[in-house]
């Protein structure tokens, strides 16, 4: 069997990144003789949100839920515990807090290139270690090139927003089946799983639909 895995998530969302991780940790785990098909979907945490306004993670945790600067520098240290188990290494205190719209266009041109995945792994990598600011034009030109993208077409595409209808449809999708938050993952159009969840409970969660898939 074939199995096509779609995945909402966006690139300033820690849980993504560590259920990306998860997720390539379970499919390690159970070695399937099956061709697997990775679809990354568009779904900005805040589509409102500004290009870097010089906020620290803490001042923008701290405006956003009401707490003091020293309780919001408490509050990634179980975010980063997690990262580590993962085997990430988070930097949450050089993280950038921006909007993510032009980098979702970049990733659509990636995918086009078949460089998706590479594209995807390097913005979060560029967020959550690096520190780096990828509602810019300039960081996203140079981390394109880093994964092979030529610079003049991702030039062309943040000018003209070329793929900025593909990236509202897939976050209006998002919505019409009911994803609320993410990460979210659709397998095979028929099952669901929600948040960052232990590789353990992917690999069952996949087993399952191996089962259901060959019974059906």
């Amino acid at each position: 069997m074939n199995m096509k895995i779609e995945i909402w998530s966006d690139y300033v969302c820690p849980f993504c990144y560590i259920g990306k991780r998860r997720l390539e940790q379970a499919l390690e785990n159970l070695s399937l003789n099956t061709e697997i098909e990775i679809d990354y979907k568009s779904f900005e945490l805040d589509p409102e949100a500004p290009m870097n306004t010089g906020l620290t993670i803490e001042e923008k945790l701290a405006h956003k839920y009401g707490k003091s600067i020293e309780e919001a520098k408490e509050m990634p240290k179980n975010m980063s515990q997690q990262a580590i188990e993962a085997g990430l290494n988070f930097q949450l205190n050089h993280m950038i807090p921006t909007n993510t719209f032009k980098a979702h266009m970049v990733a659509k041109l990636a995918e086009k290139r078949g460089l998706k995945n590479e594209l995807t792994e390097k913005l979060f990598q560029s967020v959550f270690t690096s520190g780096k600011d990828i509602g810019d034009t300039k960081t996203l030109l140079e981390i394109a090139g880093e994964v092979g993208l030529e610079a003049d077409e991702v030039l062309e595409v943040l000018t003209n927003n070329t793929y900025g209808e593909t990236v509202r449809q897939e976050e209006a999708e998002a919505y019409e089946i009911g994803v609320q938050g993410v990460p979210f993952y659709v397998i095979n159009r028929k099952y669901a799983i929600s948040g960052a969840q232990p590789p353990e409970v992917f690999v069952k969660s996949l087993k399952k639909v191996i089962e259901g898939e060959h019974s059906s």
